[in-house]
């Protein structure tokens, strides 16, 4: 049996601040939005920027690494997982929303020059 990989890595910009919640169960989860940019030339030689848009999760501890460093335009990188989930739309329609779940977190500090 093959071994299944599922793993994801971002470098991007956050779209907003880190928004936090603690579950009944104590458990604290995190949400941001993250732009990607991404570069190339168009049929006519022309340079197009496209941004793709991602979810990201954290989870308990890694939640409050996200709330501390992830502000509106932080740029940082993640490693983490893809999870999609399905729920009942109020009309009736099932829905599907992926997003990833993070398990690192990379925040580049600025070095300051003397």
């Amino acid at each position: 049996m093959e071994s299944a990989i599922n793993k994801v890595v971002l470098s991007g910009c956050a779209g907003a601040d880190a928004e936090i919640r603690t579950l009944a169960n104590n458990q604290k989860l995190a949400r941001v939005s993250m732009a990607v940019n991404e570069y190339f030339k168009n049929a006519m030689g022309e340079e197009v920027k496209k941004t793709q848009w991602f979810s990201l999760t954290f989870w308990n501890a890694k939640a409050d690494e996200a709330i501390e460093q992830i502000k509106k335009g932080t740029r940082f990188s993640i490693e983490g997982r893809l999870q999609t989930n399905h729920y009942e739309a109020k009309d009736g329609t099932r829905r599907f929303s992926t997003e990833i779940v993070v398990n690192e977190l990379n925040v580049p500090t600025l070095e300051v020059a003397n």
